[in-house]
């Protein structure tokens, strides 16, 4: 029953409710005041004796056409009135019978006639009377218009809960900034942000700014205006803001780059005024804008609205108030962004942005930490090893870990395990990074030898060279897009020299050469491998300046600025298609020989591979005996299969 409870969802009043029963109230008071509930329809000839009987005390005569007959005292006791005087609807003094005439003249000669005849003594008198239901339909267009209006403008002020300034068109200009203040803390700290060390350090001078601003400002120095976060998505630029604001135990406005956009001119200036408004009336106090490339994009590029785009307006307002309050507000505002390089100059610069702090993947060490943050609520096996699947993850961010976990949880689950085991977090990292199995895709006799040998390429140049990275996982079962894949364990590098490239590119193309070894042709299934040599041997020659005849030149712009201009010349754009060519097929025919060198060993491996479809590390130790470039025993245990 709990359950249920909890599961049902909650009714939200809405002020449109208010107006039903009013006017229920009122639809009910018109009938009762009318009286009409008790009275009874007559025919003329009943009419006619009661006229006749001298019972009628008066008649009502309304909008010319209806007859209200109110009855005398004692009539009302007689026994053929006395049923409708008694009922329940019937209220004491009101019209018991209703008569319609029809004709006015001919209705009025009528009863002028039976007075004189019967010497009858009642009144007679005319009034004109409209109900409420004919009152509300003669103004109900205008009603429907004015809902109408209301319900757009509702609509376009941001809805009833659109934060401060939902709800009334009136408050559209306000700040949508959600504030997290004493009353409504965020429990997220430091604590709870694995790695990101030095990013850290930088906040945490922050927070201390804000707790202690004598510390800093007594020496002389000011408090700085502004920290922005950089780096790639997923990196935990938002998640360390959340941990500044539970640091900091001071107001936090927090909101996003696109809160400031509207469709009316102006909005958006006028939110950023209020939100620093605000701000200012609870210093000391953080602001932080997260995806502030929406609105800090740089002025006059691709603009086709010119210098009056409301996009500008809203940055020229907000560049004017973070250069505008003095240093002594204590306001201090944090921004996040994964595109740095399109933000304005003016954006930018020292007053405004004092500081900008790189959020970066992860490295192996802080992979570890974010893998202990997400296992916490997970029910793990005993064989999980953390810092194996650490070093299988390079390039991942925080927020792929934290899928990668819940990814891992979900194949277990499936499976009917009572705990997460090791072999479900690497069919997780598999999931992820090479697609879902499709085990049942038709592949003929003959594809599957190719594709095999292409694999066992793979696995036995890698094997032989010392730069390559040693082999974790070889399968021929088709994932994704792929017919066949091979997983690897990277060295972590902070830099990158020729041979090591050289070796990588080599063992990429034993895929192709293996074809051409054995079968002396070659496939298409070699795409995603040339794609990648050629990506690496293009960097080598025109980026990081690694040949010799093209020389230390690199034609990379960081700025991005002249990205529809060539650098060089035609000569020189022949000497690098000449020079990427030589080195590709440098590799390519070193992987042939090194291939031919260990032909027993690739078909020993191709045929396992074929057997059993999916092979490990040790199963290459047992083909090819260990590495001879290993010079120590690895830390982390070998994946063995099921």
């Amino acid at each position: 029953m709990s359950d249920k409870k909890k599961n049902t969802p909650k009714f939200k009043l809405n002020s449109f409710w208010l107006y039903i029963p009013i006017f229920v109230i009122l639809l009910g008071l018109s009938f009762l005041n009318s009286g009409d509930l008790g009275s009874r329809q007559i025919s003329k000839n009943e009419f006619t004796k009661i006229l006749e009987a001298n019972d009628i005390k008066k008649i009502v005569v309304e909008n010319n056409n209806v007859a209200q007959i109110f009855l005398k005292k004692e009539a009302e006791e007689k026994e053929n009135h006395k049923k409708l005087t008694e009922s329940p609807f019937y209220r004491k003094g009101s019209s018991l019978y209703t008569y319609n005439f029809g004709n006015q003249e001919n209705f009025e000669k009528e009863i002028s006639t039976e007075k004189s005849e019967h010497n009858l003594d009642f009144d007679i008198s005319n009034i004109e009377r409209t109900s409420m239901l004919d009152t509300i339909f003669s103004f109900l267009p205008f009603i429907l218009l004015i809902g109408i209006w209301l319900f757009f403008m509702r609509r376009m002020s941001g809805g009833a809960g659109g934060g401060a300034g939902g709800g009334q068109i009136f408050n559209i200009g306000k700040s949508k900034a959600k504030l997290f203040d004493e009353d409504s803390k965020v429990r997220t700290t430091f604590k709870n942000v694995a790695g990101l060390e030095g990013a850290k350090e930088e906040v945490q001078e922050i927070v201390d700014f804000l707790k202690t601003p004598d510390k800093y400002t007594k020496l002389g120095g000011k408090i700085p205006k502004g920290a922005l976060l950089v780096g790639p998505p997923g990196t935990g630029k938002t998640l360390l803001a959340k941990a500044v604001a539970g640091e900091a135990g001071v107001p936090f406005f927090s909101l996003s780059g696109s809160d400031f956009v509207e469709m009316f001119v102006g909005v958006g200036a006028s939110r950023v005024r209020d939100l620093f408004k605000q701000a200012q009336q609870k210093s000391p106090s953080i602001i932080f804008i997260d995806e502030i490339d929406a609105i800090g994009r740089a002025r006059g590029k691709n603009s086709m609205t010119g210098g009056n785009d409301e996009r500008e307006n809203t940055l020229n307002q907000l560049l004017t108030e973070m250069d505008g309050f003095g240093t002594d507000t204590n306001v201090i505002v944090l921004a996040a962004t994964n595109r740095a390089d399109v933000l304005d100059k003016a954006l930018m610069r020292a007053g405004r942005f004092d500081r900008q702090i790189y959020v970066d993947l992860p490295d192996l060490h802080e992979r570890r930490e974010i893998f202990e943050v997400h296992i916490k609520p997970l029910k793990l096996a005993d064989n999980a090893n953390l810092e194996f699947l650490a070093q299988q993850t390079p390039g991942f961010s925080g927020a792929d870990i934290a899928n990668l976990c819940n990814e891992a949880a979900l194949i277990a689950a499936r499976n009917g395990k009572e705990a997460i085991e090791h072999q479900d977090f690497l069919d997780a990292v598999d999931r992820i990074v090479g697609g879902l199995e499709k085990k049942n895709k038709v592949i003929t006799p003959k594809e599957k030898k190719v594709i095999a040998y292409h694999e066992a390429g793979h696995a036995t140049v890698s094997w032989m060279l010392e730069h390559a990275a040693p082999l974790v996982k070889v399968t021929i079962v088709p994932r994704g897009q792929s017919l066949g894949a091979a997983w690897y364990l990277p060295e972590e590098r902070k830099i990158v020299q020729t041979e090591q490239m050289l070796d990588e590119m080599c063992a990429t193309m034993g895929g192709r050469a293996a074809e051409k070894l054995m079968f002396n042709k070659i496939s298409t299934g070699a795409l995603s491998d040339l794609e990648k040599v050629t990506k690496q041997a293009r960097a080598m020659v025109t980026v990081y300046g690694l040949n010799e005849k093209v020389g230390n030149i690199t034609y990379y712009d960081s700025t991005g600025n002249d990205s529809f201009v060539k650098p060089y010349s035609d000569g020189t754009a022949k000497t690098i298609d000449e020079e990427i060519s030589k080195i590709i097929e440098g590799q390519y025919q070193r992987a042939i020989d090194l291939l031919d060198q260990h032909k027993d060993k690739l078909n020993e491996l191709a045929e396992l591979l074929l057997e059993r479809e999916v092979i490990f590390k040790d199963d290459l130790i047992k083909v090819f005996g260990k590495r001879p470039f290993d010079k120590k025993e690895e830390k982390t245990d070998t994946v063995t299969e099921d």
